[in-house]
């Protein structure tokens, strides 16, 4: 994938999105711990490079790099068939509601669109009620609930399930 730059008006004109390798894996562990670190619901970090190496088998992640070559933002990417999926979406937080989120957002839809998928999937979890609103404002719906199966284990008491999304591309 070509390095895409925002529009110059936006207020992230200077950040390139580009596929992330092998050697990006450390800085998006660390990014996502701090973007995630608000879901204390879930016992101990958002991910490791177990986790990682998992899912970098079966999609990819699209990183934000700011003029330096610093990663400001991830997201997860999976080709489904004719759909697309993304997930794990993390941005620095020194850098949240700068807009970084919805150029990772749109950068993924593009990535799929370009692979011929027709629908992108989305899942939140029902314990961050604000996320519904977020992704509705980007055209995403609500398609159906799922169990919530965490890699880790949730804190005692609380129960979650997923909240699926989808939008057409």
């Amino acid at each position: 994938m070509p390095r895409q730059k925002p529009d110059s008006g936006d207020s992230v004109s200077s950040i390139s999105v580009r596929i992330a390798s092998t050697t990006d894996v450390p800085a998006i562990i660390s990014l996502a711990n701090a973007a995630f670190a608000i879901e204390t619901f879930l016992e101990g970090t958002r991910t490791d490079q177990e986790r990682m190496a998992e899912m970098m088998q079966s999609g990819a992640f699209l990183v934000a790099d700011d003029t330096q070559g610093t990663i400001l933002a991830s997201v997860y990417i999976e080709l489904r068939g004719d759909r697309g999926y993304f997930g794990m979406l993390a941005v620095d937080p020194a850098h949240q509601g700068s807009g970084l989120g919805r150029l990772m957002t749109a950068a993924a839809e593009d990535h799929c669109r370009q692979r011929g998928c027709k629908q992108m999937d989305l899942t939140v979890l029902t314990l961050r009620p604000e996320l519904p609103g977020l992704y509705g404002k980007l055209g995403y719906v609500e398609t159906r609930r799922e169990p919530f199966l965490p890699p880790r284990k949730l804190k005692p008491g609380v129960e979650c399930e997923c909240i699926v999304m989808s939008k057409a591309l």
